[in-house]
């Protein structure tokens, strides 16, 4: 099971990201662009996704997945740290989330991050 630490060190191996407190929690950034936080007392990370693939994920795994009230408008999905799999799953998660929040100059120079791997 990753932890906070795991989840600042996977964000932070991410081209171009910083830490940067933000409503007092941890908030990782890509080019200055926030692509996830580390939340409800770091037991959780929120992260960018599009509505429509959070609302599945969060009816495929609920025990996982979840959407804050306050976020319910915006494109970020909560997920438990307790309920991630493993690093691997975690990179994926915070990679993708990456993809959404970085400028094209950093998709055009690291095609590979947030890929699927085969």
């Amino acid at each position: 099971m990753p932890d906070a630490e795991d989840v600042r060190r996977v964000a932070l191996s991410l081209p171009d990201t910083t830490e940067k407190i933000a409503w007092s929690m941890p908030t990782f950034r890509v080019a200055g662009k926030m692509f996830a936080t580390l939340p409800e007392d770091e037991t959780s990370i929120a992260v960018r996704c599009p509505k429509e693939e959070r609302d599945e994920l969060v009816l495929a795994e609920p025990g996982k997945f979840w959407i804050a009230d306050h976020e319910a408008q915006f494109a970020w999905v909560r997920a438990r740290l307790a309920a991630i799999e493993d690093e691997d799953e975690l990179r994926d998660i915070l990679a993708d989330s990456w993809r959404q929040a970085a400028p094209s100059r950093l998709l055009d120079a690291y095609p590979e991050v947030g890929l699927p791997r085969e």
